[in-house]
């Protein structure tokens, strides 16, 4: 097999996006965090075996709230975020920040 054309994430991305602290592959960092907490939203309501109208009714938001959060069309508040993976999904949110 040859895997002369494989390349790790991180070359593929400079190769399209530049390197870390150019506008362009900042502006790629930012939509990527965001496209992935939409994504681990819904993959972890899937593993609740829940629907986005039974997530909405559990946890408070509505069913239209939460298939835009899922989907990346809303900015989510992180007080809504809180009640959303605690209320919603119980679990604990934790975050962190790296420099």
């Amino acid at each position: 097999m040859n895997r002369t054309n494989i390349r790790t994430l991180e070359e593929f991305t400079i190769e399209h996006y530049g390197a870390k602290g150019t506008p362009k592959r900042d502006k790629f960092d930012e939509e990527y965090a965001e496209f992935k907490l939409g994504a681990l939203i819904h993959e972890a309501r899937l593993e609740k075996g829940l629907t986005q109208e039974q997530f909405a009714d559990k946890s408070g938001i509505s069913k239209g709230y939460i298939s835009k959060v899922e989907n990346n069309i809303k900015d989510v508040p992180l007080s809504t975020l809180r009640k959303i993976v605690e209320v919603g999904l119980g679990g604990q949110l934790q975050l962190s920040i790296r420099v």
